[in-house]
């Protein structure tokens, strides 16, 4: 089955996601910190920062340390994770 975005939309492809590590998670505040390369989504070049996500349960496989593709999109309330997993 093709993956599908934390946000429940259409399947991310292999190629729209970015590489990063995992540097800090914070549940409650729904923040985690990467350590990401070229988000070339986004224009942006390889740096850490921190990222937002809409359910902590998208995070809960991961803890700090782990490397990991992601695809983030800017929205309103600032930068949101809409696809994570394990990187190979």
């Amino acid at each position: 089955p093709a993956p599908t975005s934390a946000a429940g939309g259409a399947a991310v492809q292999p190629q729209d996601l970015s590489e990063g590590e995992i540097t800090r998670w914070d549940p409650r505040a729904l923040k985690v910190t990467l350590r990401h390369g070229e988000l070339k989504n986004l224009g942006m070049p390889p740096m850490t920062m921190v990222f937002r996500v809409k359910d902590a349960s998208v995070l809960a496989p991961f803890q700090v340390g782990d490397k990991v593709r992601f695809r983030a999109e800017r929205q309103s309330a600032g930068y949101f994770i809409t696809h994570i997993e394990a990187a190979r």
